[in-house]
């Protein structure tokens, strides 16, 4: 493999190509805020590399693509779902010299085995093929065996060019405690942390949690704050950034923290709840001790636990009907599109509507592309801009003789504070195209005529087959679709099962986890001596909690307190508390029953309610 900034200096050596004939290297990753960073190191270090985000303004994006055109950029970052804009992969195709190197950063998310599937790491090998790319590596620190099978197959890798490093890390110290409930837990890990000194990661699975536990830690005198998807971008920045420089001693983290965060003297790693995979375990432990030196990781498994995973889950899948509505939906408003023909959806109404997740619904259209090669994801739209002026904005617009600059002086209409554009209109009136109005928006911005803001993004799919349009077409597709959102649930559920396992195992956890990813313990070693089990000497007890006998009273009462009658998948989750945006909208998720059925067993609750449907007759 060659390093990405070596192909200047190797074509200069052989006298190969020409000077800017050296082409680029693209590296993908999920990590926005990683990829920053690192285009600020290469920056600093005179490299010519660029990060291109949705979040570019069009002045930074019209000069990373005059780079690529003038062969002077050397690696360019992206995010997969740049991969959906057909301007980008259209451009990759005439880039000067081509294109060396992909790099797929995080590329167990290619495999639908993986920990963290992602559809659109899909179309990253398509892409690949696509700009004829003369060479790929793809980098992951948790693959087993099957997703590393998966990885090569859609990158075409043979078995020798697969390379493995030992998950084993000596220095580490696996521990995990059962406990009965979650009070025993809290002082434990109070305990845990005075008696652990040193920068600490605690990880959790809600973000109300790791504000509530920053907030206790805080009491007790301990240096603590939060990190969760749901704070402001520049918290974020603030509360990563005295983490980094040891300000901020502990952070409660969901998740959404961690990945590209490298500092080396993070001493202590702390599960307060489940993971999700065994992959993730040992994601998040490996950031603890990476300077060699003595860290510890101790996981605390509570019963409840494991209850709150399966509603994670559960909240993921929709129901029958909402597939059914929704597949219904798409392809009766297109029963004549041909191929080559688009049309535009928005995600977030559609969840909202048919009560499917953003995450899940993004999964289903990913297979109408991918499985059943129906449509094909291109270049998203925003469908409102509005815009505050300056005192230059009409003589800017005057000024400009274009038809556009026509269009906008005609159809941008002033509110109170804001112009808005109607651009269908302003299209169909003028003759000006969507495009050309939009970058003369994008530029008066950029130049400070406007102020603008755009939102409610808009996906746009091209037709690329004749698409089901009768009854039976439909319902066949939907019976396929449900099936493989099964099938992701199942998988999910078994992943957990997978951690329980994993803790429940007599075995030394560093030799579990390095059979997992298919490798063995270095230097011939059989445990590594220092782990929960080789410490005891034998398996760990798992808490268990008893089911309780279902009662028919709260089933009622779950009933009683709403008119829908609809979707028994629905009722179920509403009664153990799992959300999702119908929950939301018809704000059951604030009434007294959500949740109320929480200890009672789901599959029991939700097959009551299935046989009872159609629920009209049972209160009314």
């Amino acid at each position: 493999m060659i390093p990405a900034i070596a192909f200047e200096e190797i074509d200069r050596q052989n006298e190969q190509r020409a000077s800017g004939q050296s082409g680029i290297t693209i590296v993908v990753s999920p990590l926005i805020a990683l990829m920053k960073d690192q285009v600020d190191v290469l920056k600093k270090k005179g490299i010519a590399a660029e990060l291109l985000v949705s979040s570019n303004d069009w002045s930074e994006t019209k000069q990373i693509y005059d780079s690529i055109r003038q062969g002077t950029l050397r690696i360019l970052y992206c995010a997969p779902e740049r991969l959906n804009n057909e301007g980008f992969v259209e451009s990759m195709t005439r880039v000067k010299g081509g294109v060396r190197l992909v790099a797929v950063d995080e590329a167990h998310c290619i495999s639908e085995w993986g920990h963290s599937f992602r559809p659109d790491y899909l179309k990253v090998a398509r892409f690949v093929q696509e700009i004829n790319a003369e060479r790929v590596i793809c980098l992951t620190a948790t693959a087993t065996p099957k997703v590393a099978d998966d990885v090569c197959k859609a990158f075409n890798i043979s078995a020798d060019g697969v390379f493995r490093t030992s998950p084993y890390r000596p220095n580490l110290r696996l521990e995990a405690t059962p406990l009965a409930s979650g009070a025993e837990k809290k002082k434990l890990l109070f305990e845990y942390l005075e008696t652990h000194p040193g920068s600490s990661l605690v990880y959790v699975t809600q973000q109300k949690q790791a504000e509530d536990l920053a907030r206790v830690l805080q009491q007790k005198n301990l240096s603590a704050d939060y990190f969760h998807a749901g704070r402001k971008a520049d918290e974020k920045k603030l509360v990563q950034d005295k983490f980094m420089a040891s300000k901020v001693r502990i952070i409660v983290a969901t998740i959404a923290f961690g990945m590209g965060i490298d500092k080396s003297d993070l001493r202590n790693v702390i599960h307060w709840d489940l993971p999700n995979t065994v992959e993730e375990y040992c994601q998040q432990v490996g950031r603890a001790g990476r300077d060699g030196k003595q860290s510890y990781c101790m996981l605390y498994l509570c019963p409840n636990d494991c209850k709150i995973k399966e509603s994670f889950i559960r909240g993921d899948m929709p129901s029958r009907r909402s597939v059914q509505s929704l597949l219904e939906e798409i392809f009766n408003d297109k029963r004549d599109a041909a191929p080559g023909d688009t049309f535009k959806v928005s995600h977030a109404s559609q969840s909202s509507e048919f009560d499917i997740r953003q995450s899940t619904l993004g999964n289903i259209y990913a297979s109408l592309e991918l499985r059943f090669n129906l449509i094909r994801a291109i270049t998203p739209e925003y469908n409102t801009y509005k815009f505050e002026e300056t005192p230059r904005y009409v003589s800017a617009l005057k000024a400009n003789k274009s038809v556009e600059a026509k269009a906008v002086l005609q159809f941008a209409k002033k509110a109170k504070k804001y112009y808005g554009i109607d651009l269908k209109a302003a299209t169909n009136a003028t003759g000006a195209s969507r495009n050309d109005i939009v970058r003369l928006l994008n530029d008066l911005s950029n130049s400070g005529v406007i102020q603008l803001t755009v939102g409610g993004v808009e996906q746009k799919y091209k037709v690329l087959s004749r698409l089901p349009h009768t009854e039976t077409e439909i319902d066949k597709l939907v019976g396929k679709v449900y099936e493989d959102l099964e099938k992701r649930e199942k998988q999910a559920l078994d992943r957990v099962q997978g951690v329980l396992d994993f803790l429940a195992s007599p075995t030394c956890f560093a030799r579990f986890i390095a059979e997992h990813f298919g490798m063995s313990l270095p230097d011939g070693k059989t445990s590594c001596g220092h782990c929960t089990p080789c410490f005891t000497g034998t398996s760990m007890h798992l808490p268990t909690t008893k089911l309780k006998t279902l009662d028919q009273s709260q089933v009622r009462a779950v009933l009683a307190a709403t008119k829908i009658r609809d979707d028994p998948l629905f009722l179920a989750r509403v009664a153990f508390g799992i959300s999702s945006p119908r929950a939301t909208k018809s704000k059951l998720s604030k009434h007294a029953i959500f949740g109320s059925m929480a200890d009672d067993d789901f599959e029991v609750c939700y097959h009551m309610l299935l046989g009872l449907f159609p629920l009209s007759s049972l209160l009314y």
